[in-house]
């Protein structure tokens, strides 16, 4: 008896210790001036992080910071893991946080870093029960056991050009959003129930509609792969929403107003 009480206070003292240091460390990072190797690498590989306001720029620093402390890189392919890699995919991340309570995507552990694209073995089985393997070249992938996966080429190329709509880290980390709710079907964490209505009405129309439009319309501003589901759509459409807002809220007025009320800024302020 006297054991197992010693044993579980000991693992009390432990936990709490854990706790005090963390929050120590947390506070430390924050007091410390933001490097400015850091911000060069922003200025260079982000191209909207110039024309951030200064409040929205100093929120990106803090949850940079905070997203690097507790995420793990790892380079795939013999690519190294750099500074300018780390703080560039988590600067792009980190977009998707801003002027918003978040817990800073705390499911989420490890990022795996390849130098471009990447093939992923995929096993399927049919309704028949036959077994198939297939390869499929990837840009990125996002899973719900605490990984992400990214070609570094396509993620410079992303920050890079912030107006044509596409960008993997945040198509990917749309996804770890949208997995934080359990699952992922394209509603994230919302709030309340009459959010959760009005973003499934607004929602599931667009997606309806971009799924009836023919592959490769003319101009089209939502990529058709956010036609295959709707996990897929959330995803897509965060990519246009923060690259091509004033297009996005022209075009589809409602689903941009969904998009910013979940996302809490307005990234045309910034264009």
């Amino acid at each position: 008896m006297v054991a197992a009480v010693y044993i579980l206070s000991t693992g009390v003292f432990l936990l709490v210790s854990v706790l005090i240091f963390r929050r120590w460390q947390k506070n430390r990072i924050l007091h410390s001036p933001f490097p400015d190797s850091w911000q060069h690498i922003l200025q260079s590989n982000i191209g909207i992080y110039t024309k951030l306001p200064m409040a929205l720029r100093g929120q990106l620093h803090r949850e940079i910071r905070l997203f690097l402390q507790d995420k793990t890189f790892y380079g795939c392919d013999g690519l190294v893991i750099t500074d300018e890699i780390r703080v560039t995919i988590a600067g792009e991340a980190c977009l998707l946080l801003l002027n918003r309570a978040t817990n800073h995507y705390y499911q989420l552990h490890h990022i795996l870093v390849y130098p471009a694209g990447f093939l992923v073995s995929r096993v399927e089985r049919n309704q028949q029960g036959v077994v198939s393997q297939s390869e499929s070249p990837l840009l990125g992938e996002s899973w719900q056991q605490g990984k992400v996966i990214l070609s570094w080429q396509d993620v410079l190329a992303g920050g890079k050009n912030f107006q044509d709509g596409h960008n993997v880290v945040l198509h990917e980390f749309a996804h770890q959003l949208d997995q934080e709710s359990g699952s992922a079907n394209g509603a994230p964490l919302l709030g309340s129930q009459s959010s959760y209505r009005r973003w499934a009405r607004v929602l599931a129309a667009e997606f309806a509609t971009l799924q009836q439009q023919k592959p490769g319309a003319y101009r089209q501003l939502i990529d058709q792969y956010g036609a295959t589901n709707p996990a897929e759509f959330f995803a897509v459409v965060t990519e246009v929403f923060f690259e091509r807002p004033k297009a996005l809220q022209k075009k589809h007025p409602e689903l941009f107003a969904e998009l910013a009320n979940f996302y809490a800024v307005d990234p045309g302020d910034w264009q």
